[in-house]
């Protein structure tokens, strides 16, 4: 099992390498193989496409990115711990050249998990988004409300944040944009004193 996992990483590496390189629309498998010191069959019976190869690959980086942001429990609330780890994911997307040359030339490969539905990876960042809310919910410091509506609005946050970051960088570099996220996911993860002012139902006084 040892050697497989092996085989498959050296193949995500080498296609890390090529897209980087070359961008997707120009890597193919022969090119991964090559690379990887592989047969072309070996990466065949493992991946039929490079869309195929490419999506697990972006799926293993967003993993490691996930366990790299993760903010150690201690001294901060639940919040703070929740809205560090959001900022770490994107500073770690904004950062990964991987995923700088994919949103710079084509963004398009990421258009299916921005508009139309979840992937492995999304799944996965969910699943650790949930359980901080549901204790930040216990221990006060986030609001009340859906757990799992709060969970997706904050990925949708930070997801679109990084892929939309040319639409900010005339009016702010990446320590902005991440504090400029810091502020907006503090500000809608807090704990409210009182019931928020519901726009489509206030009256005003007569």
């Amino acid at each position: 099992m040892t050697s497989i996992r092996n085989v498959d990483d050296a193949i995500l590496d080498a296609a890390r390498a090529c897209v980087e390189a070359f961008g997707v629309r120009r890597t193919t498998l022969t090119d991964v193989a090559r690379r990887a010191g592989v047969s072309r069959p070996t990466v065949y019976r493992r991946w039929p496409d490079v869309s195929s190869l490419v999506a697990d690959l972006l799926t293993r980086e967003l993993r490691g990115i996930l366990a790299a942001a993760a903010v150690e429990r201690g001294a901060v609330s639940v919040r703070e711990r929740l809205v560090g780890n959001a900022c770490g994911v994107l500073r770690g997307l904004l950062d990964h050249p991987l995923f700088a040359k994919v949103i710079d030339h084509e963004p398009e490969l990421l258009a299916t998990y921005a508009f139309h539905r979840l992937g492995t990876s999304q799944y996965a960042a969910l699943d650790l988004v949930r359980p901080e809310i549901e204790a930040g919910q216990r221990d006060g410091s986030i609001r009340a409300g859906d757990p799992e509506a709060l969970a997706r609005m904050v990925l949708v946050v930070v997801q679109h944040t990084a892929t939309s970051r040319r639409l900010t960088a005339d009016a702010m570099d990446d320590g902005l944009l991440v504090a400029e996220l810091a502020a907006l996911l503090d500000g809608y993860l807090a704990a409210r004193s009182a019931a928020p002012v519901n726009a489509a139902t206030e009256r005003s006084p007569r």
